[in-house]
């Protein structure tokens, strides 16, 4: 089977790229596929994210095993078939932690025919790549629950001076 994905780079201008890839290349194929589709360098880290129903951020599926034992998963261990089980199953991508580029990649389509040339490819392209990351508006709720009370500071004499220490050392 082959799976049509659209990734759609999150920015105001629409733009976004189709990408067929087999049912059993993994997270880490389509990654190269996304690279390539929207001419990213391919040098930064990078993550997948499990969506819901409502666009909240799941699971992290990581490029590389950050973990100090080596056991946790990474792109490479999920196949298409297993990340995308029916077609409108998401997945939000970022590459670059500090650029924050952000898609979302959809199953579009799932498609019973033979394979034709070399996996993943792009099919279909929309829009034009701006030159940096479209920058994240970023809005912080804090509950009242929440709110912290700067008038009273007792929070802050927690912290302590090294009583050795001689202002002339500074």
């Amino acid at each position: 089977m082959i799976y049509k994905i659209r990734v759609f780079l999150d920015a105001k201008e629409d733009v976004f790229r189709d990408i067929e890839i087999k049912e059993k290349q993994t997270l880490f194929t389509l990654y190269k596929g996304i690279i390539s589709a929207f001419s990213l360098q391919g040098e930064e880290l990078a993550s997948f994210y499990n969506l819901d129903e409502e666009g909240n951020q799941g699971k992290e599926i990581p490029l590389e095993d950050m973990s100090d034992d080596g056991t946790d998963e990474t792109m490479a261990d999920f196949y298409i078939k297993e990340a995308f089980a029916e077609v409108g199953d998401r997945m939000m991508f970022v590459y670059d932690f500090f650029e924050m580029w952000t898609f979302v990649a959809e199953l579009i389509a799932i498609e019973d025919k033979p394979a034709v040339l070399n996996y993943p490819l792009t099919v279909y392209r929309f829009g034009s790549m701006p030159l940096k990351a479209p920058k994240k508006d970023i809005v912080v709720d804090l509950d009242e629950d929440d709110d912290m009370d700067f008038d009273n500071d007792s929070d802050l004499n927690d912290l302590q001076i090294d009583d050795d220490m001689d202002v002339e050392d500074l």
